[in-house]
């Protein structure tokens, strides 16, 4: 049996990185999966994007990854363009959408937000048309078919369910948690590649990390609205403004 760790929605914050990134070491993980959020938020985007490329055997694209890009005047998004540089930008930009797989006889579908668009926000507490319509296939995706499993990040809120004989869950967020204050990530275990039914397993994994050196690097590196982001790291609760 494989076991591979979906990471997501790490939007700077390198403390938290490296304390899951040295968890995941422990565990005879034999591939990293990122769904998507390298950026934005933190204050170390560009650090984000270099340790994901180094680490990680696939990376799939957020919302943030896509619209980092793009022209702007606001002020906090033109600092972390400048920090992130151009080529970083167009490696985010040309990420792929999502990332399918058999596993263990079941297939699977990762995705940042939905099936049809990263920003498109399902909640686990929305209907259940809604999270039901996460298991379907859109043009967006390679293969036409339902998943068995889809998984995804970007509400930063981590949880497990099970609709109709399906599971359907999100990762939670490394730099960003608005549930606990600590890094979340997932583990799958089964049988790679295989259509075969077969042992599968799915397992959230919480992280401390040093949230007052999260905080003391966005101080030091003079983000615009770090008290935000620092309150959000220290209280796991959105408190800034539009969520994005």
């Amino acid at each position: 049996m494989e076991k591979l760790a979906i990471i997501s929605d790490i939007h700077g914050n390198m403390p938290a990185y490296e304390a899951v990134m040295q968890d995941i070491q422990q565990r005879a993980v034999t591939q990293i999966i990122c769904l998507g959020d390298l950026v934005g938020k933190g204050p170390h985007s560009e650090q984000a994007v270099d340790r994901v490329r180094e680490d990680c055997d696939v990376v799939i694209m957020g919302n943030w990854d896509d619209f980092i890009g793009n022209p702007t005047e606001d002020m906090i998004l033109k600092w972390q363009q400048e920090r992130l540089g151009s080529d970083r930008m167009t490696y985010l930009k040309g990420l792929p959408f999502c990332f399918e797989f058999w596993m263990s006889g079941k297939f699977i579908r990762l995705f940042h937000a939905s099936p049809r668009s990263v920003y498109e926000r399902i909640q686990p507490w929305d209907t259940m048309e809604s999270r039901l319509s996460m298991f379907e296939a859109s043009d967006a995706c390679r293969e036409q078919r339902t998943a068995d499993v889809a998984g995804y990040g970007d509400v930063h809120n981590a949880f497990l369910q099970i609709l109709n004989g399906k599971m359907l869950f999100n990762t939670g967020s490394i730099g960003n948690p608005l549930d606990l204050t600590q890094a979340s990530y997932v583990l799958l275990e089964g049988h790679y590649h295989s259509k075969e039914p077969g042992a599968f397993n799915i397992q959230h994994v919480r992280i401390p990390y040093d949230i007052e050196l999260a905080a003391q690097h966005a101080t030091d590196e003079g983000m615009p609205d770090a008290d935000v982001y620092i309150k959000e790291l220290r209280i796991g609760q959105y408190r800034g403004r539009k969520q994005t």
